[in-house]
């Protein structure tokens, strides 16, 4: 078992027994956001106005165009607001009318305007963030599917389609939303929406159980079992060992644009691939090639087995926070063949290039 291995599993048994506590204790709740300034505040406003308003309502309250949600349900707003809202605004919606909204990728506002509209829309709900597991829940999925074709059709589809409800076979929803957030959506139900609680309806089993259903739709409306893939072990960090070296051309002696990372590794290029991200989140989608290695590990640890004459690249969603940190820190141990994804992985599904999930075996395998 290697370093990244066991720091895996010890977080993940604290995080499993925190997980099991949070149904049956008062759930903890987490910091305000940043408070914005009276001018953020009054730019995120005409923002909203000018970008989100057609669709989610002048009153945020949804539903006007398009089954876009209400932003200001609070059980939508509690659940979080980098990862539920600020994803989406920023990196769009695939399979959606959601478009993406950042200027990386196309969009009208910049990085720093996404996050003050995020926080805008938090202060307006004024509910308190709750703080969530990002472990998977369990349940039967024959059993949740039974619950889900019994309760949930009429509004969200035989198959996830969505109907008059949001599409809940949306593989880039599923790959990227917690469990805990899809259990919490089905037990609260969404307020000031059509979407009712179900926890006067259902039994907890069975919220877990139609939870359990829907993480399995990840990759499709195909019934398949999730399992967590084994992590990479120091032999498979490095990809495509046979290959040529990628010769990149940095923006700011950094940065590798998404595309030319793409051409690299459909030219199967030698590279060692940094997911910087919670581990948790590599299992639910990630390049293919790249190895979990979360910023905030020991990194004299998890950078065993890592040379230093290959090209490494490393990624996470912020779009590039966690990936600087994280390279800044190899640098300075004498790494200097080093490079972070410039769009981040959201930029990079957004543009159309592939994730897989932890479930699925990599070629490298």
């Amino acid at each position: 078992m290697n370093n990244i291995t066991i720091i895996f599993f010890s977080a993940m048994l604290i995080s499993i027994t925190t997980s099991c506590q949070a149904f049956t204790t008062e759930r903890e709740t987490l910091k305000p956001p940043r408070k914005l300034t009276e001018a953020q505040a009054l730019v995120a406003a005409e923002n909203y106005q000018k970008y989100c308003a057609l669709c989610h309502g002048k009153d945020r309250q949804g539903h006007v165009n398009d089954h876009a949600p209400s932003l200001r349900s609070k059980s939508l707003m509690e659940s979080g607001v980098a990862h539920q809202i600020l994803r989406p605004m920023s990196y769009g919606r695939k399979g959606t009318a959601m478009g993406g909204y950042l200027d990386e990728v196309g969009g009208p506002m910049t990085l720093d305007e996404t996050w003050d509209l995020t926080y805008w829309l938090y202060e307006q709900a004024g509910f308190e963030r709750l703080k969530f597991s990002t472990n998977p829940i369990h349940g039967d999925i024959k059993r949740g599917a039974e619950v889900y074709q019994a309760n949930c059709t009429e509004c969200h589809g035989a198959n996830g389609e969505g109907i008059t409800a949001p599409e809940l076979g949306n593989q880039s929803a599923l790959a990227h939303n917690t469990d805990e957030f899809i259990r919490h959506a089905i037990q609260e139900g969404r307020q000031d929406t059509p979407m009712p609680s179900f926890k006067d309806k259902l039994s907890s089993e069975d919220i877990n159980n139609v939870t359990a259903f829907l993480r399995s739709k990840a990759s499709g409306w195909q019934e398949q079992k999730p399992i967590l893939k084994a992590l990479p072990t120091p032999e498979q960090y490095v990809i495509n060992k046979q290959g040529g070296d990628p010769n990149f051309t940095l923006k700011d002696d950094m940065y590798v644009l998404a595309e030319d990372l793409y051409a690299a590794l459909e030219n199967k290029k030698k590279m060692v691939l940094l997911d910087t991200r919670v581990t948790s989140v590599w299992q639910n989608a990630h390049i293919k090639g790249s190895i979990p290695f979360p910023y905030y590990a020991d990194i004299d640890e998890t950078v065993a087995g890592i040379p230093k004459d290959v090209q490494i690249v490393a990624y996470c969603s912020c779009p590039r926070a966690a990936a600087d940190y994280t390279i800044n820190k190899l640098r300075q141990r004498g790494y200097t063949r080093t490079a972070v994804l410039w769009e981040g992985i959201f930029g990079w599904m957004h543009l159309g290039y592939p994730v897989t999930r932890g479930d699925i075996a990599d070629v490298n395998d």
